[in-house]
């Protein structure tokens, strides 16, 4: 059981620091061990969730129900789990079945608000993805049969895996294509048709230039010679005038969806971005209305997103980004999309940011560490980085938690963080020179050790751990060269030509490697054979 709660406890710390693969490994290990133990498929659950592997993460969410009913938690999983798989109604009833279990539980009233916005936000996509799929003459004709309307109503984008059965559908490719508003075309011939002899060239005829727009009634011509105009004045930054020629478009002809959006975007450059916004919905209106083309309608969420951008509302930009790609996938509105996403991520780590509430969940760090309690102290160490980024002693904190679970990686990145944050900081050089003893590294302990002690030359620990790493190094110097041969960074500095002959000149003249540490580059390959005590200088 010892065994167990180790990689459990491994599991754990990997879940809080985001390596979901490397916790999905622990939680399998210890699941080999105790197969029956319902809280490690719990766990494994929630970081195949977070993996974005939501099949397994029911599999293990089922799992878990069936180990243990009457663990509300296990509910909990499921209806999480449900959601990501669309599968809301059934999510729901986890939800509930819960909340029977533990009337009240917040995480479960959470949970069960959460999928009914969910299952309500995905209603509306369903219902316009079908109106959509109304205005194909083809797609309109298979909505008639049952069949195709549950495969539409299988899409499901954070599981693509759910059309496997439908691969086999010939209907399924031009679904998609209509869609995300893509023009298929012509399959192509299984062999390439024959070349047709090219005509011999005959003299051009000069003709009469054509009518820029021919065949079209006198009102549509109007509209789209002032359309033209208000281009040219928008060209030259004349808004007021582009504004009165782009009106009279309209009171020729008030169906063409580009004129609202042409007026949005003079309100646009004159930062008028509630007026954008308005009439960029007044020509989702008028495009819905006339059918307009989807990427017309695309342009126009794209311009609402744009506003809301230059007003700094990240999550209403996000909202009408995504509507624009749900309408029309392009790479620049994914692009766009992506940055407000970074922004509203940015904004929310800001917003969290409390000292005060720091320094309390340190203080409540520091008492579980006391207690031997080193996943519960890391928790709470974790909360207060989230809370105050910027201090050092807090990674410094959750390094030694980190220790004390042997998950000597992560430890070290956090000390490593932490000495990055303050270089000053001894205890960080101290720390991060414990674990890379505990991981065998003695050079680098070494190194690490050497920086506390530059810092303060008389720090009992640092020199305690200098002397043992240079003991232990010492002690046996052909494990020493053993280990350092292995690496294949080493490898290659010892195959350059050039590194070959700095090191021969610096054994007849040690002087020499002040001049050579000048260079970046040979600085950081010497430090590297220093730490991998291949040479050592005195």
């Amino acid at each position: 059981m010892e065994q167990v709660n180790q990689l459990k406890e491994k599991g754990n710390a990997a879940l809080a620091s985001e390596n979901y693969d490397e916790a999905i490994n622990y939680y399998t290990s210890a699941i080999e061990l105790d197969p029956n133990n319902h809280v490690l498929y719990s766990n494994r659950s929630a970081a195949y969730a977070k993996a974005k592997k939501y099949s397994a993460a029911l599999e293990d969410a089922d799992k878990t129900v069936s180990l243990n009913p009457s663990w509300s938690k296990g509910y909990s999983r499921k209806g999480s789990a449900l959601a990501y798989l669309w599968r809301f109604d059934e999510s729901i009833e986890a939800y509930e079945k819960g909340l029977e279990l533990n009337p009240g539980n917040e995480q479960l009233l959470a949970g069960l608000e959460n999928v009914k916005t969910q299952a309500e936000e995905a209603k509306i996509r369903s219902d316009a993805l079908f109106e959509k799929l109304k205005t194909d003459p083809q797609t309109r004709e298979w909505l008639k049969d049952p069949e195709y309307v549950k495969m539409v109503k299988r899409v499901n984008p954070n599981d693509l895996s759910t059309l496997d059965p439908y691969l086999s559908d010939m209907r399924l490719l031009q679904t998609i294509s209509v869609m995300l508003s893509l023009d298929i075309g012509t399959p192509m011939d299984v062999d390439p048709p024959a070349p047709t002899p090219k005509p011999a060239p005959q003299p051009e005829k000069e003709e009469p230039p054509k009518p820029k727009y021919e065949d079209l009634p006198p009102h549509r011509v109007s509209a789209l010679q002032e359309k033209d105009l208000g281009n040219e004045y928008y060209k030259k930054k004349d808004f007021e005038n582009a504004l009165v020629h782009y009106n009279k478009a309209i009171e020729h002809d008030s169906t063409d969806i580009t004129f609202y959006t042409n007026i949005a975007a003079v309100f646009f450059e004159q930062k008028e971005y509630e007026k954008c916004i308005k009439e960029c919905e007044k020509a989702i209106e008028i495009g819905r209305e006339n059918r307009a083309d989807f990427k017309l309608i695309a342009k126009a969420f794209t311009r609402i997103g744009n506003a809301y951008k230059k007003m700094e509302q990240w999550k209403l930009a996000k909202t009408y980004y995504e509507k624009s790609m749900s309408e029309h996938r392009t790479p620049e509105i994914k692009t766009l999309l992506s940055e407000v996403e970074k922004r509203i991520i940015e904004e929310e780590k800001k917003a969290y940011v409390d000292p005060v509430k720091a320094e309390q969940e340190k203080e409540l760090g520091n008492d579980y560490f006391k207690k031997g309690d080193y996943s519960t102290a890391m928790k709470h160490y974790t909360e207060a980085i989230k809370r105050n980024p910027d201090d050092p002693k807090l990674y410094s904190n959750r390094a030694a938690c980190y220790t004390k679970l042997a998950a000597f990686d992560l430890g070290l990145k956090d000390c490593e963080r932490c000495c990055k944050l303050d270089p000053k900081f001894i205890k960080g050089w101290i720390r991060k020179g414990k674990i890379l003893q505990g991981m065998q590294q003695q050079a680098k302990a070494l190194n690490a050790y050497q920086k506390a002690l530059e810092l303060d030359p008389s720090n009992a620990e640092a020199l305690e751990g200098y002397r043992a790493c240079s003991t232990q190094l010492n002690s046996n110097p052909e494990e020493v060269r053993k280990r350092a041969m292995a690496d294949p960074e080493v490898q290659a500095i010892l195959r350059d030509p050039a590194m070959r002959c700095i090191l021969e000149q610096m054994q007849q003249d040690p002087h020499a490697l002040q001049d050579h540490l000048k260079n970046p580059d040979i600085a950081a390959k010497i430090q590297k054979l220093l730490e991998s005590g291949l040479i050592a200088i005195h």
